[in-house]
């Protein structure tokens, strides 16, 4: 009966393309019908957003993200077309768009600290991954480019400068009056606030102070200095050093050889090769002594960025003038050494034909552009370099318009707070929340930079990629059961036969020993292996029975939890998984042992009790095993004729695998208690051969894990894990904080921005949620 029901879909599936187009059209109408169904009295004109089917397993980028945010703060009034991979209802109801950035955290960091991020996983609906991006995400946002449109009034560049006077990074902070050159001296706060080494701060006790005075004067001598550096497995380690005086001429220029062994040499930047450093005994002592011996007591250096080069240098000095921060731009972005140089001193640096950077070159290049800046002073250097620098991003305004000047030019209010904001730089992440609330008036868009997680992250796992494989490994544990024992001659194919009627097997591992045969098995869903634990504990193989448990393990041992947790997960509130098996093999199971989830041990059931023939099985026996142990095929009309009893089926999705098929299921109901009605008939669906379990595996991963992982020994102690769960939940109820304090209708973004890396991206997360009235 089943089998002739599998040949009609199939046939159905074969008739033409139109209809299956057809039929994908009509399936996106009811969905949008049941979506409106959610809806009911005053919540209903609220905006919501969510993914769009097709769209639930591909990552995103940064491109798509700012899609979504231009169409939530513009809309179709501002000309802006739908995003292309979710959905935002009601948006012209939207109050405001809130994103807040969480540096370095990974995807795989969210789940391996999973119960600690309570108000990430249940305040938000919609998740999806983030694909780490090259460039600055602020940036990126911000500077993103929308269409030009005829209500938008281009100002004139005289009027846009004089507006820009009014409030410009660079005349906020400096003023329009030129001044010495001690007014651009860093004071001690801005130098912690910029992550420079300061005496006394943590971090820093190991590192040597030069003989500075305790003041400097306008007529204090400047010295440009730049390094480069290499990675080392303590990170980055200094390679080279120059500096010049206020001349330009070059008074130091050395090769450093680290105590570590290098593992990058970074020679694309540095220039550093290995031939360089061969013969090279200098060491950072070596230059520390220099530099002290060779800086007078009032030197103020100067450099690109120079936070970097001290830390590098491990060295402390008080008068430090930062290029990166005299050319301000807004939102608290830097221009490239390499852009200042050929914009203001019309010279090129760092060109292509060279073999990475000249850290001289740099030095003098940064040098210069402090000169610059203090004899022409700060309102002269806007106006003269406003169109080239400031408003580079508006050359051609009949094309496009930054989106940041857009909302500006519609009267919607901007923030940007963070470490790097001009508005006012923060340490941690309290304190951004805390200057966010502060504000006088709410601002439209709003865009929160947190880095102290990143801070830790650096602190306890110096090598993220290292990270990322343990962080794996024990998610992938989660997937993995342990069978047997199983009769001799059992092979890994009879063992994948076996269990992957309770989901997609990724890889079987016989475990043979002197006496008895094993075998590890890891599915690609954890629903799999609840399955398996539940359904095939103590089954009885060919007269041998098995036992199916969990792997004895420390990462094991919350996992009760954990999946308590994902059960009640806001993305699996209305998503059931389902096996259909064939019916000689739910006769081998009985409905007596409590599956689908109520089950504890199973109780003696039976594959077969045909014997083994000298031990080994008989090629008969192989062929029945196959027979009563395949999948049965599902199809989507089967599917949502059989649960559709229990109310409206949203989306049956079969496979993470086009054109693959399949066993088993996972039904989108359009409202919870109908995924509860279901799992209240376990038993009657049992009868109709259907093995059913809550959803656990979050929608948007295709597996729990989906890249194969590496071997690898390195561990961390338990107080650092301890560690990391207390800053994960201070970083979530931060999250908390600002999400209450959002007023009703704000679209909330939370981008886990993820980890670039020289073997592969680290992906991150992004979680999005339009706050509704409480």
């Amino acid at each position: 009966m089943e089998s002739s029901t599998v040949a009609k879909c199939k046939a159905k599936k074969r008739k033409n393309s139109t209809h299956t187009a057809q039929e994908e059209a009509k399936r996106f109408k009811t969905e949008q019908r049941d979506d409106e169904v959610l809806q009911c009295g005053p919540a209903s004109c609220l905006p919501r957003v969510s993914i769009l089917p097709d769209c639930l397993q591909q990552p995103i980028a940064l491109n798509e993200l700012t899609e979504l945010l231009q169409y939530a703060a513009l809309g179709k009034a501002g000309g802006i077309k739908k995003p292309s991979w979710c959905r935002l209802r009601h948006h012209r109801r939207v109050k405001g768009v809130n994103v807040v950035i969480v540096e370095d955290l990974t995807q795989n960091h969210f789940y391996k600290h999973y119960h600690c991020l309570q108000h990430l996983r249940t305040s938000y609906t919609s998740r999806v991954t983030f694909t780490p991006s090259s460039v600055d995400v602020v940036s990126g946002i911000f500077s993103s480019q929308v269409p030009k449109q005829d209500s938008l009034s281009v100002s004139k560049p005289d009027e846009e400068l004089q507006e820009a006077m009014k409030n410009h990074p660079i005349i906020t902070v400096f003023g329009t009056e030129r001044r010495g050159l001690t007014a651009y001296v860093l004071t001690e706060d801005e130098m912690i606030k910029n992550n420079y080494p300061v005496k006394g701060m943590p971090g820093f006790e190991e590192f040597v102070c030069t003989n500075c005075a305790d003041c400097v004067t306008d007529s204090s001598p400047l010295f440009g200095i730049d390094c480069e550096m290499c990675v080392t497995k303590d990170g980055k380690e200094l390679t080279r050093v120059s500096l010049v005086d206020g001349d330009g001429k070059c008074l130091m220029d050395e090769l450093v050889k680290p105590p570590n062994h290098i593992l990058n040499y970074c020679t694309k930047f540095s220039g550093i090769t290995p031939a360089m450093l061969q013969r090279v005994t200098t060491t950072l002592q070596d230059v520390q002594e220099m530099l002290i011996r060779i800086l007078p007591h009032e030197a103020v250096l100067v450099g690109h960025s120079l936070e970097h080069d001290l830390i590098a240098l491990k060295l402390i000095h008080k008068h430090v003038i930062d290029t990166s921060l005299l050319y301000k731009r807004e939102c608290g972005r830097r221009y490239k050494l390499k852009v200042l140089t050929g914009i203001i001193l019309k010279r090129k640096i760092q060109t292509e034909d060279m073999l990475g950077h000249h850290p001289t070159e740099d030095a003098l290049a940064a040098l210069e552009l402090a000169q610059y800046f203090i004899k022409t002073g700060p309102r002269q250097v806007l106006e003269i370099h406003w169109k080239a620098l400031w408003r580079e991003t508006r050359e051609e305004p009949s094309q496009s318009h930054r989106f940041s000047d857009v909302l500006h030019a519609l009267g919607r209010s901007v923030a940007f707070l963070g470490k790097d904001s001009s508005h006012k730089q923060c340490n941690s992440d309290k304190e951004v929340l805390k200057s966010f609330r502060n504000l006088k008036a709410q601002p439209f868009f709003s865009v929160l930079q947190f880095s102290t997680l990143s801070n830790h992250l650096k602190s306890y796992f110096p090598h993220q990629e290292r990270h990322h494989q343990m962080t794996c490994s024990r998610l992938q544990d989660m997937c993995v059961v342990f069978a047997g024992p199983f009769p001799t001659g059992f092979s890994d194919g009879d063992v994948k036969q076996l269990f992957s009627f309770c989901g997609a097997v990724r890889k079987v591992k016989m475990l043979n020993t002197v006496v008895r045969v094993h075998a590890e098995i890891e599915f690609e869903l954890l629903e799999g292996a609840m399955l398996a634990v539940k359904t095939l504990n103590g089954l009885n193989v060919l007269g041998q029975s098995i036992k199916v448990q969990r792997p004895v393990c420390e990462s094991m041992l919350d996992l009760d939890v954990t999946l308590k947790a994902l059960m009640g997960d806001a993305l699996n509130a209305r998503h059931l998984y389902a096996v259909k098996m064939n019916h000689s093999m739910t006769e081998c199971i009985s409905t007596s042992t409590k599956v689908n989830g109520h089950a504890s041990d199973a109780e003696c059931l039976d594959v077969t009790l045909v014997k083994t023939v000298n031990g080994l099985l008989p090629a008969k026996i192989n062929k029945w095993l196959h027979l009563n142990t395949s999948k049965s095929e599902l199809c989507e009309e089967s599917v949502r004729e059989t649960f559709g009893h229990f109310g409206t089926v949203k989306r049956v999705i079969l496979s993470a695998k086009p054109k693959e098929s399949t066993g088993h299921a996972r039904i989108v109901f359009v409202n919870s208690e109908d995924r509860r009605a279901a799992l209240n008939s376990s038993e009657d669906l049992w009868k109709k051969n259907y093995l059913i379990c809550p959803s656990l595996t979050p929608v948007h991963l295709p597996s729990w894990v989906g890249a194969e992982i590496k071997e690898t020994t390195h561990r961390h102690s338990s107080a650092q894990e301890q560690q990391m769960d207390v800053v994960m939940r201070k970083l979530d109820r931060c999250l908390q904080k600002l999400f209450r304090f959002l007023p009703a209708g704000t679209l909330s973004v939370v981008v886990l921005l993820g980890h670039a890396s020289t073997n592969g991206h680290l992906p991150g997360l992004c979680l999005m949620e339009v706050k509704q009235d409480c």
